[in-house]
């Protein structure tokens, strides 16, 4: 807050977010006439949030009493305004026309035109078929593929074609809204860029689109009941949104409501604090024979076997997230090691992680849990065999085979979090509420940071949520334009719409970027320098933005593979980048088997490789 106000740039919108909320909000924003700032904390090419590792499905809806039946049915017993729930009601239901008109799409629905015999997702996109109006739920993708970032692609897209308008810039994250401390009204945020904090002014409002808190581990632990939990999209979400609401007097909604996925309701294999946790959906053998998840203290805590509801298991009515333990394990006999060896395993160094002992006293004491509550839980799942039924936790029992002798194994866990939905409350018109219930002027907000799921949690919706708000909030925006009060007129220079008493810089009047600042939404792809026989190849197929590399090729072999460019994830992805040049020197092709668990990163560079190749192929001479 200040009385004087000496702003460093000026934009008509400022938007706090470059994931699908934010792209959404930054581009609808410009289609209305505004000059927008788009932020983001996270480096060029690691920029999308949660929407760009996410499954790109699409909640979608064909009978609007029947999909709001069901969406009351998946909050139940919580309660939500009528009009938040008839926005997002009606936005799905308007939601292949919506890709049809502004991502200039044919939507692909899972109900009628996905081949499960590929990928089933019939029960993902009914994951709640004992609940009404469940058949009115569909899925939508941009094309017939998952995981891809295709969506997130689309949505990028719009935003850098309309670099005349929005200015894009990366690894500057928000620190403060600067409110006047009269009004209440937000007029700007302080930004970190290039390492100077800045003052930018929002005429018509700024945009909250920061995402959730599942990086930041002391708001997972006050909000969430978890010591820790793994991320498995975006690691730059560290709840900037919630920090900065609280500045200004926002309500805060929904902080204990976070989803999972996975095997196993949610869980992973552990990781090191910091690091994106490894998203298992394919592993059948970790709840089929001789092997159960071991709490804390060694005990069991629910079905194994249990189908996967975004991490949700069954609780006396309701289907909730767990309560995360600190220390899980994966606990196995000498023949499931076996049997998991036989199979696929989820991770490379599968046995460097897994502990071994003789007896299960002794393991016990090697993952910090009790013997005799670890001896008990093994003990049970034999007498469950026995009789015929698990009546602790009703684990099919065909599912189950008795724990043969010593060894034993363990399998270090952790709890997913894709998401969190807490944040600012806002309401049917993306406008941050106080506790009042008061709109917080030129103040809105969308996407995960405040999100409207509660409770049960169906697939689909989170995206739809940023498609849907992302849309309000950047024309209400706009809209406020026209509503600033007498006291935040000042006379403003024509060039820029920059205060003339606070002009610190001059901005370009076709971009609003500054002259001293890098602002650009995406650089060109620099010439890069080639020798003999060597040439250029270029992938947008990747999960970051392009991928280039340079290809050595003389008479037919292929010599030598360098990549120049890339933003791919730190994990999966860069062991793709770093593996398959050499294989593909080896295979003298760029047709080489993809890294597990890196299909699309992989898949992108034996794309640019063949764009390489194409090009010394046409530059051979002909005989």
């Amino acid at each position: 807050m200040s009385q004087e106000r000496q702003w460093d740039q000026s934009y008509d919108v400022v938007v706090l977010g470059f994931g699908g909320a934010g792209a959404t909000a930054a581009r609808f924003a410009a289609d209305a006439g505004a000059k927008v700032l788009l932020v983001d904390s996270a480096p060029a090419g690691h920029e999308g949030g949660n929407t760009r590792y996410s499954a790109q499905l699409i909640g979608a809806g064909r009978d609007f009493d029947q999909l709001k039946a069901y969406y009351k049915a998946l909050t139940a017993p919580m309660k939500l305004d009528e009009q938040m729930i008839d926005t997002y009601v009606d936005g799905m239901m308007k939601m292949p026309d919506y890709l049809r008109r502004y991502l200039n799409t044919e939507p692909v629905s899972v109900t009628t035109d996905w081949d499960h015999s590929k990928f089933d997702l019939r029960s993902a996109v009914h994951e709640f078929p004992e609940y009404p109006g469940v058949n009115a739920y569909d899925f939508l993708l941009v094309h017939h593929g998952l995981f891809d970032a295709a969506l997130w692609k689309k949505l990028r897209k719009e935003v850098l074609d309309r670099n005349d308008k929005i200015t894009v810039w990366y690894s500057s994250p928000a620190k403060h809204l600067i409110q006047d401390p009269e009004t209440k009204t937000v007029q700007g945020a302080q930004i970190e860029h290039d390492h100077i904090l800045l003052n930018i002014q929002a005429k018509g409002g700024v945009i909250l689109a920061t995402g959730g808190f599942e990086n930041n581990p002391q708001m997972v632990q006050d909000y969430l009941k978890a010591s820790r939990l793994s991320p498995v999209g975006s690691l730059y979400n560290k709840g900037d949104g919630i920090k900065m609401g609280y500045e200004v007097g926002a309500d805060m909604w929904h902080m204990a409501n976070y989803e999972s996925l996975g095997m196993l309701h949610g869980l992973t294999i552990a990781t090191p604090a910091g690091t994106r946790g490894r998203l298992i959906l394919d592993w059948p053998e970790a709840a089929k024979g001789s092997v159960f998840v071991a709490g804390d203290d060694g005990s069991r805590y629910f079905n194994e076997a249990e189908e996967n509801r975004h991490g949700h298991i069954y609780y006396h009515g309701m289907w909730q997230v767990p309560i995360a333990n600190d220390h899980p394990h994966l606990i196995f006999d000498q023949q499931q090691w076996e049997d998991f060896h036989h199979a696929k395993l989820p991770v490379d160094n599968f046995d460097a992680l897994t502990v071994k002992a003789d007896t299960l006293q002794d393991l016990a004491k090697l993952i910090h849990a009790k013997p005799e509550a670890l001896a008990k839980a093994q003990a049970d799942f034999n007498h469950f065999i026995e009789i015929g039924e698990d009546y602790a936790y009703e684990r099919p029992v065909d599912t189950m085979r008795a724990f043969a002798d010593g060894p034993y194994y363990a399998l270090p866990l952790r709890q997913v979090v894709l998401n969190t939905q807490g944040g600012p409350r806002r309401n049917s018109r993306a406008e941050v509420l106080n506790p009042q219930g008061k709109p917080i002027p030129h103040l809105f907000s969308a996407g995960e940071l405040g999100g409207i799921n509660a409770n049960q949690y169906q697939g689909g919706n989170n995206l739809a949520e940023c498609l849907i708000w992302g849309k309000i909030a950047g024309e209400n925006a706009v809209h406020s334009l026209s509503k600033r009060t007498t006291d935040d007129e000042t006379t403003l220079d024509a060039t820029s719409g920059a205060s003339e008493k606070a002009s610190v810089e001059t901005t370009d009047a076709s971009t609003g970027a500054s002259e001293h600042s890098e602002a650009s939404t995406a650089a060109p792809t620099p010439d890069y320098p080639t020798g003999p026989n060597q040439y250029i190849g270029v992938s947008d197929e990747g999960m970051g933005n392009e991928i280039v590399v340079r290809v050595t090729y003389t008479d037919g072999k292929l010599e030598n593979v360098e990549v120049l460019k890339q933003s791919e994830s730190a994990d999966v992805g860069l062991k793709a980048i770093k593996t398959l040049p050499k294989e593909m020197i080896d295979a003298n092709s760029p047709e080489v088997d993809a890294v597990s668990g890196a299909s699309v990163t992989s898949h992108a560079l034996k794309d640019a490789v063949a764009d390489a190749l194409n090009k010394a192929k046409a530059a051979a001479p002909t005989a």
